[in-house]
């Protein structure tokens, strides 16, 4: 099994957490803040480089959560430099309990941040599988 369908998962995934990024810069560009243009496409590019760096295919004994942690950095990163090219968090409107807004974006960490992608010694791998007793 090739699991073709978890790998394009991970990688569309994470391009469209990134995609915004991209879009925020043309029209940072557009608007004449070249500067945060600028940096938007580098955190998209070097984001989309981690993704493939990072699959778990190619790490298949680490656990999800060392994989997601440098790409979620950036995410937030990115995350930040929209919030400083709007003017910062007064002129956004956002306030304390915007920040809660964090914890839907932090669900992965806990629903497949234990697993790798080799985690079975009986060969059952797959994101949906569970281990189940022999008959």
């Amino acid at each position: 099994m090739d699991r073709k369908g978890e790998k394009i998962g991970w990688i569309a995934g994470w391009f469209g957490g990134f995609i915004w990024m991209i879009l925020l810069s043309i029209i940072w560009i557009y608007q004449n803040k070249i500067i945060e243009g600028i940096s938007g496409i580098i955190l998209f590019t070097i984001a989309i480089i981690l993704v493939f760096i990072l699959a778990p295919w190619k790490h298949p004994n680490t656990k999800y959560w060392k994989l997601m942690l440098p790409i979620y950095v950036l995410f937030f990163i990115s995350v930040a430099l929209s919030f400083y090219s709007f003017g910062g968090l007064k002129s956004s409107g956002i306030n304390w309990m915007s920040f809660f807004w964090i914890i839907p974006c932090l669900i992965p960490f806990a629903t497949v941040g234990n697993l790798k992608w080799n985690r079975n010694a009986n060969g059952r791998t797959g994101i949906g599988l569970r281990e189940r007793d022999e008959l």
